[in-house]
């Protein structure tokens, strides 16, 4: 069983378990803090790591059904799935989970719906125009690896750069912007004086977020070089295990020291 058979085929499972994973410690501690910080906005987080987990781990679809067109439909339906819902839905569950002085407005959680959905149209269409057929990546017996192959027939910069610049706005610009907006809730939390590891907590999920965004960014940009292809998926998907710890530290963390009237 060589390198490439094990990150393409392994690694997607490994990734969507532990967002599988981290939706379910999710759920349990919101049983006893959802009080002080909110039903709804542990719901949505609990909701984006199972969204994370399903788009992670039918990664394995996009590269086992089959040759083209079948890498494509999958590969469009997933980047539709992450830049049109999961990644909107990580920025209005992070206003919802620090929300802001008079609650989030509708319009800020519509725009973010609406952006998301034209960068997945627009990746979606330009997809079908630059993938002209598909390759075996590897082999393990009767299991064959296919992958789409981007940009060999048409190799006009302009595409490559729309391609990567609706990425980098969804789902890479909702994640940078959802770490901002951490970073300065954190910075500018007035109950730090009770609630004293708030800020640790928050500092977790600005690492996380950081880190899954930094991923995508060294994915997108480095799988144009075919040659990498393989070393590449790995840092993405070791990336999205690496943020989930993170998250999940800060998650587990408790809102202040010796927090046993909290439970």
């Amino acid at each position: 069983m060589g390198f490439d058979f094990i990150i393409t085929f392994f690694l997607p499972i490994l990734t969507g378990l532990t967002y599988f994973f981290m939706a379910f410690k999710v759920k349990h501690i919101r049983r006893f803090r959802s009080m002080m910080f909110g039903e709804i906005g542990f719901k949505k987080i609990e909701v984006a790591f199972v969204m994370f987990g399903i788009y992670f781990i039918t990664h394995l679809l996009q590269n086992i059904l089959g040759s083209h067109p079948m890498p494509l439909i999958i590969n469009c339906i997933r980047q539709f799935f992450l830049m049109a819902v999961i990644a909107p839905s990580i920025l209005v569950a992070i206003f919802h989970w620090m929300p802001m002085s008079g609650g989030t407005p509708r319009s800020t959680k519509f725009a973010a719906y609406v952006i998301g959905v034209l960068m997945g149209i627009i990746f979606v269409l330009l997809n079908s125009i630059v993938v002209s057929g598909s390759k075996v990546l590897s082999s393990w017996g009767n299991i064959c690896i296919y992958d789409s192959v981007w940009f060999q027939s048409i190799s006009a910069i302009q595409l490559v750069l729309i391609h990567l610049i609706c990425q980098f706005v969804s789902p890479v610009g909702f994640l940078i912007l959802s770490a901002a907006y951490v970073r300065h809730k954190r910075h500018n939390y007035h109950l730090a004086n009770i609630y004293n590891l708030i800020p640790t907590k928050w500092k977790y999920l600005e690492v996380s977020l950081v880190i899954l965004a930094v991923s995508f960014i060294i994915a997108r940009i480095a799988v144009i070089f075919d040659s990498y292809y393989t070393y590449i998926w790995s840092i993405y998907f070791v990336g999205a295990i690496v943020s989930g710890i993170f998250e999940m530290i800060g998650i587990k963390l408790p809102p202040r020291e010796a927090p046993g009237d909290l439970k």
